[in-house]
């Protein structure tokens, strides 16, 4: 007899984030342990509580989820929370900290499903922040050619060398710092996305309307004013000036049925790391 499917949620901010709560419980979890304040010094003894109270055979039935709002604390975790295991004394792991990973996921497949024949040439502005790092890993390791655009130069360089290390594909770091340099970053681009703060327009419908090579632009920019200027929040392959077009709000249904795919898979063994790879590839069966 199965037992209770049991989630503990592991949490570095304040207090534990409601909305990843409410999807664990949408996503048919019996029993959620909600932890706050944690830190990589103090997780063991949570972990060690999760594993140790039943026998290999069950732990199948209980999962951590990390989560958070800061994507570096929650890797940091991952990373401890691995280390504390034992043989078969695990359970299997998600980490969407920030909802990056479940983000880029739904990001990327908006971009796979309307690829079209032959080499893709990708923009992504905003590339280093958590989202934009993860949407450019998973490009590259697509195979597209990946243009990295930050305002910094510098910055955008060491996503290209952290995700040359894992992927093999062409990738460039790209100055946006100003209309012009991006414009020259968008030149042969077929895809544009923007993964930038909230509230802060990287591409102006002038600078857009200048590249004839765009087909799809996609921007997770919920807050206006627009990351991408004349992309509205609920658009879903809406065309505008002749480009298909996706908003955050769009790319949201999507990333809402991988979480909680994502979190009914961890159910099926103790032994999974659900890190961004891991939940694109259940996205692509959905």
């Amino acid at each position: 007899m199965s037992k209770p499917r049991i989630l503990l949620q592991l949490d570095a901010d304040p207090q534990p984030s409601v909305f990843d709560a409410v999807v664990a419980i949408d996503s048919g979890v019996d029993h959620l342990l909600q932890h706050h304040g944690v830190t990589p010094q103090n997780v063991r003894d949570l972990v060690y509580g999760t594993i140790f109270t039943r026998g290999p055979g069950d732990l199948h039935d209980t999962a951590i989820f990390i989560g958070g709002s800061d994507v570096s604390a929650g890797e940091a975790l991952l990373a401890e929370v691995r280390q504390t295991f034992s043989g078969p004394m695990r359970v299997s792991i998600m980490v969407d900290s920030g909802g990056a990973n479940t983000t880029a996921a739904a990001t990327v497949l908006a971009v796979l499903k309307h690829r079209s024949g032959g080499e893709t040439t990708a923009a992504v502005l905003g590339a280093t922040g958590p989202v934009g790092q993860r949407v450019v890993r998973l490009l590259a390791r697509e195979g597209m050619t990946v243009r990295v655009g930050s305002r910094r130069l510098d910055r955008a360089e060491a996503v290209c060398r952290s995700v040359a290390s894992a992927a093999a594909t062409r990738l460039s770091a790209h100055s946006t710092a100003t209309p012009a340099e991006t414009a020259v970053a968008l030149t042969g681009s077929s895809v544009v996305i923007a993964a930038g703060a909230l509230g802060v327009t990287l591409l102006t419908s002038e600078v857009r309307r200048a590249c004839p090579a765009l087909q799809l632009a996609v921007d997770l920019n919920a807050v206006l004013p627009a990351g991408i200027e004349g992309v509205d929040p609920q658009d879903k392959a809406v065309p505008r000036d002749g480009i298909l077009s996706y908003g955050a709000l769009g790319i949201g249904g999507t990333k809402m049925k991988i979480h909680k795919a994502a979190i009914r898979r961890l159910f099926e063994s103790n032994d999974q790391v659900l890190d961004a790879e891991e939940i694109l590839e259940i996205g692509r069966g959905i």
